[in-house]
């Protein structure tokens, strides 16, 4: 599992010091604490402590998407700090994204995201039902801007 991975590497950063790791990956687990309190909120009062403990288990695509959120919100910030003029801070987020890779599954390419959103495209006009088949496809695996932004070239 996932959490696992990461609580491992975690330690092996703290044990080598390496900090741009021990921070990030610090913020996932607090991500999927956060994540885990959520569900035990919307769960029934009358269930034992272990039945509790075993449905706020997240699973891989649940983890796989708080990682996905760290990611995006790493290169937003990416953006910010270059117009900024701070590129250190700039080359650390993408640092921080490096090892926040490593936990999720290959990117798809541009040209791939071009197919997948030609086949909806085929069978569908309207951007909405285009977006509607192409999200599931891509969550995960495409920034959504991109997906967005070759959905609206291929409509045109």
């Amino acid at each position: 599992m996932i959490l696992e991975e990461i609580k491992k590497e975690l330690l092996s950063s703290i044990k080598e010091r390496k900090e741009p790791n021990i921070s990030v990956l610090r913020m996932v687990i607090s991500a999927v604490f956060n994540k885990e309190m959520e569900k035990r909120l919307t769960l029934e009062s009358n269930l034992s402590e272990e039945e509790i403990k075993e449905k706020i288990k997240l699973n891989d695509e649940e983890m796989e998407a708080i990682i996905f959120s760290e990611v995006k919100k790493r290169r937003d910030s990416i953006s910010d700090f270059e117009k900024g003029g701070r590129l250190d801070l700039a080359e650390k987020e993408k640092a921080e994204i490096e090892v926040l890779m490593k936990y999720l599954p290959k990117e798809l390419s541009e040209e791939e995201i071009r197919e997948i959103v030609k086949e909806a495209v085929s069978k569908n006009t309207d951007i909405g039902s285009v977006m509607k088949e192409v999200v599931p496809k891509t969550k995960g695996k495409a920034d959504g801007s991109l997906v967005a932004k070759i959905v609206k070239e291929e409509l045109n």
